[in-house]
């Protein structure tokens, strides 16, 4: 039995997750705020697996918590060690995003993400690494192109998803004899909730997304991608054509990078570059 846990599972990318995980077979620890949302996506789970039986039993809990919370975050590893006593895949998935000029923006924003986006990995990693050397399993951070290339009017996302990203990279290269395997993975623009919940420069929620979400790659597409990542032990997993040239644009021409970046955001509707 191999044993996965998942954060941010209420919905989109995280749900997508558990219920890829579910299909391949994993015992699934799911962490969310949301009551309500963890609650539909152990009901996806269970819809999947329709052949589970007392023999073959769907092995799926769930907790409540804020990752930016470091005691929940030992809570939901606890949780998992008490009911499986192993660890072999931590996917750090819980973020928020945020869309403001950092002029206008209030530090509080910037902590908020930082606090979730950063520490929420470090917490859920730290606790959960001692099964996980012991296993020779992996550790996954759900970053974002935004990793890799600094974008207007995300000036705390971006920052969070360096930060992540430096850590994960650390821990990767700390570990190269222990058996330990890290994966960076980037989906792209994605459809999910996090830019309708993305805050805005003073820190509240801006309850819609300047982008198409339909047009977006989808979050099942995104959680099978890095499932197969994660099974064929990959470092880093960048996704669409949009965000393999972002990247390699910022590697060899940043300044273009710079141009075209805030280019793209600029035509966002209600974009606060003006």
């Amino acid at each position: 039995m191999r044993v996965a846990l998942i954060t941010g599972a209420s919905s989109g990318i995280g749900r997508a997750l558990a219920i890829e995980a579910t299909r391949l077979g994993y015992a699934v620890g799911l962490m969310a705020r949301s009551a309500e949302g963890l609650n539909e996506t152990v009901q996806a789970c269970k819809a999947l697996r329709g052949d589970a039986t007392q023999t073959n039993p769907l092995q799926i809990i769930t907790t409540i918590g804020d990752v930016s919370i470091e005691t929940d975050c030992k809570r939901f590893v606890d949780d998992a060690m008490a009911h499986w006593g192993k660890i072999d895949v931590l996917i750090n998935n819980a973020g928020i995003s945020m869309r403001g000029i950092f002029e206008d923006t209030d530090i509080s924003v910037l902590q908020r993400l930082m606090d979730t986006n950063f520490w929420g990995t470090v917490y859920c990693t730290k606790y959960a690494l001692p099964s996980l050397l012991a296993n020779k399993g992996s550790v996954v951070g759900i970053s974002s192109i935004a990793g890799f290339k600094g974008l207007p009017a995300r000036t705390g996302y971006s920052a969070s998803k360096f930060a992540m990203q430096g850590f994960l990279e650390s821990l990767r290269c700390e570990n190269l004899e222990t058996g330990l395997h890290v994966l960076i993975a980037c989906p792209g623009y994605t459809e999910s909730n996090i830019r309708k919940t993305a805050l805005d420069a003073s820190g509240s929620q801006q309850n819609e997304s300047p982008l198409k979400e339909n047009k977006l790659m989808s979050a099942e597409a995104v959680a099978e991608a890095t499932w197969n990542a994660i099974e064929k032990r990959r470092t880093y997993l960048i996704l669409t054509l949009q965000g393999k040239m972002a990247v390699w644009i910022n590697k060899w021409f940043p300044k273009l990078a710079d141009r075209l970046t805030y280019n793209v955001i600029k035509k966002e509707p209600n974009s606060p570059i003006k």
